[in-house]
């Protein structure tokens, strides 16, 4: 795993800890939605609700279409999915300063 992606899991689970966002993508997980239901199931502004889904889309958790004058929004479950794993990579990968280190310096 690069530095890049080590980057880009932390990204992601920055924008899965706020509780909105958390919330949005437990929604979207059982399917597509439109932003005015997304509005209405959270009971936040538009304003809210699109900040949020912004970060989301930021990261790649969710992708929208235009419909008319409506936004739909769905999870991108790929990344979801993958996300553990490269959560597990990030924090297992050797590290040489800590596998050189022949005793403590206790």
């Amino acid at each position: 795993m690069t530095a890049a992606t080590e980057v880009e899991v932390l990204d992601v689970l920055k924008a899965l800890a706020n509780e909105v966002r958390f919330e949005l993508v437990r929604i979207l997980a059982h399917g597509e939605q439109c932003v005015c239901d997304l509005e209405a199931i959270l009971d936040l502004p538009q304003s809210k609700v699109s900040y949020h889904l912004a970060t989301l889309r930021d990261v790649g958790l969710v992708s929208s279409e235009q419909r008319g004058k409506n936004s739909y929004y769905r999870l991108e479950r790929a990344l979801l999915y993958r996300l553990g794993g490269d959560v597990l990579a990030a924090l297992l990968r050797p590290d040489p300063v800590l596998t050189q280190q022949s005793k403590s310096l206790c």
